[in-house]
């Protein structure tokens, strides 16, 4: 029997506690929303950087919000900590403040403007601000990292200062400009070139002589430089200087000219012209004249002629041509046998091993061989002989 009631009080505890349990969780429930979810008490002063780095001379400013969650009050300001040579002022709404008014979860922003004077030199510094009513009291310690101005400067490199190509190039160097300094700056671009060069500066595709540059900022830039055709083999240097302000930056860049032989085909008195007789072979004069730059070597000559012609070259091949020079060819021209009387055309070729090839229209005129008039002559003679006889012979009868 006691064992029983024992059992019926323990099953009355354990619905009693069960009973209990939605009731205490609803309680825990309530409390939780009643909570708020950031209490801010009487009076807070708060502000997202605390601590900042500025140049040597700079004004610095710094949003401060005051903030309550009690009731309504105005709070006087003022900077209980400040370095010897710093002025520090309040301002609001654009105007100078000494006090401002805060409500119950509305921030109320305010700037806090430091001034440092020409004595402040680099280093850090502390600030203590403070906000404080009838009510409640709020402090804020701030810093101030003061650091030297950098002097304008600028840095120009390249990747590859010397470049190598035939007269005809654009020489394209690209290089790096960098403002190093702390100011921003626009900046000048300047190229000291020898006679026979061109240059220009391209960025982002787009011909410049000066580009704006901000402080630490850099940009790339494409210095081109474009030779004469005509301009003789060696190695020339171009000075690139950017000036901006005070700050100079200067590059020294070589184009390495090899230079390259051009070709010229004509004859001795500068007339592409020749006579010869069909079947027989004719010599004609040739000049293969170098005006570019370098030698040309190994030149082969070879031609373009009318069907059943012939054409030999004496000599066939030239070892070298140096520039500025010429040499003399002779092309011994063989029209065909049944050529007829009138002008033709030859082409001729000259390639060197190390440039382009280059050629010549030649205007052949084919004349008329004398040996078929003699022997028209000859034969009007045979003619008028027997007519001569026979009327003499006759005659007489």
């Amino acid at each position: 029997m006691k064992h029983i009631t024992h059992s019926l009080i323990a099953i009355i505890v354990v619905l009693a506690l069960l009973a209990a349990v939605p009731q205490w969780t609803l309680a825990q429930s309530g409390a939780e929303k009643e909570k708020p979810a950031f209490e801010v008490g009487p009076l807070a002063l708060t502000t997202a950087f605390p601590h900042q780095t500025v140049e040597m001379g700079e004004n610095v400013s710094i949003d401060l919000k005051l903030r309550t969650s009690t009731e309504a009050q105005t709070a006087r300001l003022e900077v209980t900590e400040v370095p010897e040579g710093w002025e520090a002022s309040f301002r609001g709404g654009a105007k100078v403040i000494s006090a401002a008014y805060v409500e119950p979860g509305t921030d109320t922003t305010i700037t806090l403007r430091l001034e440092p004077s020409d004595t402040v030199k680099a280093g850090t510094y502390r600030f203590v601000v403070r906000a404080k009513s009838e009510r409640a009291e709020a402090t804020l310690p701030l810093e101030i990292t003061v650091q030297e101005k950098l002097p304008p400067s600028l840095s120009l490199t390249v990747d590859l200062p010397t470049l190598r190509g035939k007269p005809n190039t654009t020489f394209r160097y690209n290089a790096t400009l960098k403002n190093e300094g702390d100011e921003n700056l626009a900046v000048n671009l300047i190229a000291d070139a020898p006679p026979g060069f061109v240059v220009t500066f391209k960025t982002a595709g787009q011909e410049v002589t000066s580009v704006p540059l901000d402080a630490n900022q850099s940009k790339s830039l494409s210095i081109e430089a474009r030779a004469f055709p005509d301009l003789a083999a060696g190695s020339y240097p171009i000075t690139v200087r950017a000036e901006g302000g005070e700050a100079r930056a200067s590059l020294n860049l070589t184009a390495e000219v090899t230079g390259e032989a051009d070709l010229t085909v004509t004859a001795p008195d500068g007339r592409l012209s020749g006579t010869a007789y069909a079947g027989t072979e004719s010599p004609l004069k040739v000049i293969i004249r170098n005006t570019g730059s370098a030698p040309a070597r190994a030149i082969t000559l070879s031609s373009s002629e009318p069907t059943g012609w012939s054409v030999e070259f004496v000599p066939k091949e030239i070892d070298e041509i140096p520039a500025g020079q010429q040499a003399e060819v002779t092309a011994k021209i063989r029209p065909s046998d049944k050529a007829l009387a009138g002008d033709y055309m030859v082409t001729i070729r000259a390639q060197p091993t190390d440039g382009s090839t280059k050629s010549a229209d030649f205007r052949i005129t084919v004349l008329t061989t004398t040996l078929w008039g003699v022997v028209g002559v000859v034969l009007i003679a045979v003619a008028v002989g027997v007519v001569a006889i026979a009327v003499l012979r006759f005659g007489r009868r």
